[in-house]
Parts: C-alpha cells; structure tokens; sequence
C-alpha cells in the first residue's frame, strides 16, 4: 500500500480539520478526484487524490484533527502500477516526477499520469512550447485559485511547481493567511456534534481557532495603540448609508496620511505603502469571524459598494465567501457597535497597520452658540501599530476621517 500524508496546504498551519469525505474504504479513485474536504483556518479546503487506486484506509473521522504529515489516506496503486507496465514503450519513457509538490507527505504519479503539462509561453500558439512540471493535486490547486502554471516558475527539483509555488503566485498573503485564509473554496461546514456541556473543555475549532491564531500573531508583533474621538452626524439628512459613509471616510483618512494604509515587515524593518485601499471588514457568524475584504473604497460609487458589502456578508455567513474576498487587505474596519458598544481597543493584524473601530450611535448633549442641542454622534477607535506609525500621523488620518463623516452628504 502507498501513503499518502496531510501536506502543507500552503497556511502553514500544523494541522487540519477533517469535515467531509468524499470517499470510503474500497472506492476506486483517480488522481485529481475531489477526496476529502479538510478545514483550515477560516475555509474549507478540498484536498484531491493524488493516485489512481483503490482507498485502503481512512485515517479519521469527521471532527478529527489530523496534523500535518500524518497519514491520511492508505492507497493501493497496484492495478495502476500494473497498467503503466501494459502501456506503450513511449509512454514508459516519460521523465519520473522528482518529487511530490508537497511540503511534506508524498504524491508521486504513476507513468499512466500525466504528470509533465505543455504550455504555450505568453500565449502565442506558434511559439515554442514549454514543459510545465508540477504534480497532480498541484494542478488542481492552480485550477481552483486561477493560477497559469506556464507564468509559475517553480522553486522545486528540475524546475518542479509545488504548493508553495502556486500559493505565492496567487497574491502576497504569507504574512496574514492565517488573518484572511487561502482556502480552495469556502462551502459551508459540516454539521458539528452537540454542544459541549457547561464545564467541560471544547478544543477551538476552524474560525475560533483561527481568531485565537491571528491575535496571538498580532499579541507577540504589533505595539497597538489606540486614539477616541466622536464624530459629529448631526448634518446627515435622511437615508445615509453609515457602512458606505464610514468605507468613503476611511479613503479620505488615507488620502491624508498614506502611512496608515501600509504593509509593515518588522523582522525586515520595512514599510509598503499601498496606493489602493481595500478594507478588511469583520463580519460576526455564529461559528466565529471572517473578515472579507471591500476592495477600492477610495474609487468606486457609494452604490457599488453596498452591493459588495451585501454580498461578502452573504456569503461570509453562509460559509461560501472565495478564497480572493479573504486576502490582501490594507486597512481593517470593526463596526462592531452595530450590536453594542462604544469605545474599544481593536487589534491589528499583521501585516497592515491599522484598523478603524465604530461604535454604537448616541444622541448626545452639545454645547453650541446660547444653548444646548442634541447631535447623533458616531464614537470612533483608531488602532495602529506604533513602530511605524507615529502618533501624530494617527491623529491626521482621524482628523480627515472626521472631516468626511460629518460632511451633510
């Protein structure tokens, strides 16, 4: 029998959650058959076969946490094996795989597979074709994200793709996947077993687990600091959209201090700072957090933006959000007071550099000009990381934010 372990599916994470399988003991599988649905920080990853054979073993049930590089599923690739040797001589002769793809486990393919692709480069049919060299369940993965692995060069033996290869092509996440996931696609979980009875432990599972993760890597690499103030609503006029309102504000607080809308490297003591704004904005579920991200805030109509926030919220909730709605983030927004709340410290993720609290709204007392009034007041929280962001540049972007918010329109 052949082995075949958990790999490294490209978040770096120690171990998985088994959800579904999509295969029993005695089934016969082909390589790249969808095989087993596995949860990893804050999606659901489809793992495929990486053999034509028959399943011997299953290692796990449903709920199982399964660590990376631990057995997963026992194959039996004689029959395979057996028509590789009946195929012809010239297919004998294809060059063997150097090595699995995989960061760990092992996913060799048979001589029947089709492990070496031919690829047009740059997309002219009339030139030279390449051989692409990359393993099944690599393929797979390039298929799901959109990556052509023609434009992959790969970092593995005689030129191999691996996971990591086609991971890093399909954005710059290592320093927050954990924060936004990579996930092949998103479907909803499986149904979980009862509740754990009051008193007893319940191990942290896919998005608690995750949130605990994310904040342990911003608890040990950001200094958080946070600014208050309130933000006077009191010209609004009738029907304004405060999630809109608050996304266009974030893009003017940007406009005035570009530091804040910035990736941060601090083994590398480096700053990006992002010409886009695309805000990560935390959604609540009843398993946990996701935080999809509203991409151009700065250039796109207040309409489309309430159409792209209903959407990521749908589909966050229901556990079908893509895999692209859940990385590379610039800025961070918490409207937490949408339930209840005021003032808070919210945290920032690694790598940007600031996130943006919004409080429960208030009739509060002013004092203006012989007397007093009564204005809606939006309180406001601004986090962000002090090693590169200097207080007096926090307190601009919050000042040009303000402005916006309580512009009557």
């Amino acid at each position: 029998m052949t082995t075949f372990n958990l790999p490294d599916l490209g978040e770096g994470l120690a171990e998985a959650e088994i959800v579904r399988w999509h295969v029993k003991t005695g089934d016969q599988v082909k390589v790249d058959q969808p095989m087993v649905a596995l949860e990893t920080a804050k999606a659901v990853v489809e793992v495929p076969s990486p053999y034509s054979g028959v399943i011997r073993i299953l290692h796990g049930e449903p709920g199982d946490m399964i660590a990376t590089g631990a057995p997963l599923v026992e194959f039996d690739v004689a029959a395979s094996q057996a028509g590789a040797r009946a195929a012809p001589a010239k297919a004998a002769e294809r060059p063997k795989a150097d090595d699995s793809g995989t960061v760990v486990g092992s996913m060799p393919t048979t001589n029947e597979e089709e492990f070496i692709e031919t690829a047009v480069a740059g997309g002219n049919a009339a030139a030279p074709r390449e051989r692409v060299r990359a393993a099944p369940a690599v393929r797979a993965l390039a298929k799901r994200l959109g990556v052509d692995l023609a434009r992959v060069s790969g970092s593995g033996r005689g030129g191999l793709i691996t996971v990591d290869d086609v991971m890093t092509t399909s954005g710059p996440t290592a320093l927050h996947t954990a924060a936004t996931g990579t996930a092949l696609k998103t479907p909803a979980s499986a149904p979980r077993a009862a509740g754990v009875a009051a008193g007893e432990p319940e191990k942290l599972r896919g998005l608690r687990r995750a949130m605990a993760q994310s904040m342990s890597l911003a608890r040990d690499n950001v200094m958080n600091c946070t600014l208050f103030d309130d933000a006077d609503l009191h010209r609004w006029g009738k029907g304004q959209d405060f999630t809109t309102r608050l996304l266009r504000a974030i893009a003017a607080g940007c406009r005035a201090e570009p530091g804040l809308n910035a990736w941060f490297d601090g083994e590398a003591q480096s700053r990006r700072l992002l010409a886009r704004v695309d805000v990560a904005m935390a959604v609540d579920t009843p398993d946990g957090l996701l935080v999809p991200v509203i991409r151009d805030v700065g250039g796109r109509a207040a309409e489309e933006l309430r159409r792209d926030v209903d959407r990521l919220k749908r589909t966050a909730r229901d556990r079908t959000v893509a895999p692209e709605d859940l990385r590379d983030f610039s800025f961070m927004l918490s409207n937490y007071g949408m339930i209840a709340g005021r003032y808070a410290t919210p945290v920032v993720v690694p790598p940007a550099v600031a996130i943006l609290g919004a409080g429960r709204l208030s009739h509060d007392v002013i004092a203006v000009m012989g007397g007093i009034e009564a204005h809606l007041r939006m309180p406001l929280s601004l986090t962000f990381d002090h090693r590169c962001v200097t207080g007096g540049e926090a307190a601009r972007f919050l000042a040009a934010l303000m402005r916006d918010l309580e512009r009557d329109s």
